[in-house]
């Protein structure tokens, strides 16, 4: 780690590398899938890194087990708490249970009921909030308190972004093996923790690839912000992508600031489509919030043309019952 001139703890590509050894008993090295049909659909060549057939079902559980199997016997044994919407509270309980620490984390009472019943398998305690980013955080900060847990921020953490990082890491060694570069990479965006990590990955490893980032029209702070310059935080943006409606924070901007390319927007309608599109051509599942990455390509087919394109599939996590096109 090494801390910037404005007293940022940034992670380096060393403690990506650490965090790969670190946690590779328990996630899996997912793979890489194509389609030909969306390819064609789409004018460009697409690469899908599968985060949803991760551990826990999410890319998530990478950070959250950096986070958990870094800390030391004294700091865990207290366990470790957090406030996620879903992916990150389940991917911590899954990483705590291996450890045998406890895990308290604090959801919106409008989280899928999936990712609340894959929290509550994992041995993770629930304590529910008001969806929004205000409600979010004074809840926990009450939950913290009476627990004294270590707090593993859902991506605004350098342990979570070096565990995340790893995940690219893996895609351009798996690009490698089938004498395959890409020449950008498209990852959703919320708070900045997977896009963050990929910047880590990708400004070390392979600098000349584009970084996009892929967001909501309905949540969209970080593309406002990116032209800006500065962080624009909605408090409670409504879209079916719940895990993208929380806003940047100071560590995940640093990344997002200074290299990314460009975030790209999709509505609600064009999101349903390419989770659709995925489910039916691919014969994956994925959540909606993994199918903004798809749905940006699809709606600006002119600037992917031609191009190999790593997609990021960040988690597979959805409530059956209440699937978008039912």
């Amino acid at each position: 780690m090494i801390t910037n001139d404005d007293g940022l703890v940034i992670p380096t590509l060393d403690d990506m590398l650490e965090a790969h050894e670190r946690i590779k008993p328990y996630i899996h090295r997912t793979p890489v899938l194509t389609s030909r049909f969306l390819n064609e659909m789409a004018g460009c060549e697409m690469f899908f890194k599968c985060e949803n057939f991760q551990k826990a079902g999410a890319f998530k559980v990478r950070g959250a087990s950096n986070a958990v199997f870094g800390l030391s016997d004294e700091a865990a044994k207290n366990g470790v708490c957090t406030h996620s919407s879903g992916n990150h509270a389940l991917s911590l309980s899954y990483a705590a249970g291996r450890r045998g620490v406890p895990c308290h984390v604090v959801m919106p009472h409008s989280a899928p009921e999936a990712k609340k019943a894959a929290v509550r398998g994992y041995g993770g305690i629930i304590t529910e909030c008001e969806p929004s980013t205000t409600s979010r955080e004074e809840v926990f900060a009450r939950v913290q308190a009476e627990t004294g847990g270590d707090f593993v921020h859902p991506y605004n953490d350098p342990r979570v972004i070096a565990g995340q990082a790893t995940c690219s890491r893996e895609f351009l060694e798996q690009m490698e093996e089938i004498g395959q570069k890409p020449d950008m990479v498209v990852a959703p965006i919320g708070g900045g923790g997977m896009i963050s990590g990929t910047c880590l990955t990708l400004s070390n490893l392979a600098p000349d690839v584009k970084i996009y980032a892929a967001e909501p029209v309905n949540a969209d702070d970080a593309a406002r912000s990116f032209k800006a310059g500065y962080i624009i935080a909605d408090d409670a943006p409504d879209t079916i992508a719940d895990g993208l409606k929380v806003p940047l924070k100071d560590l995940t901007w640093h990344f997002v600031s200074n290299y990314v390319t460009d975030i790209l927007t999709a509505t609600e309608e064009e999101i349903v489509e390419a989770m659709k599109l995925t489910w039916t051509h691919m014969k994956i599942i994925i959540e909606p919030s993994c199918a903004v990455p798809l749905a940006v390509i699809l709606k600006n087919k002119d600037v992917f043309a031609g191009k190999k394109v790593g997609v990021i599939i960040t988690g597979g996590n959805v409530d059956l019952d209440k699937l978008p096109w039912n």
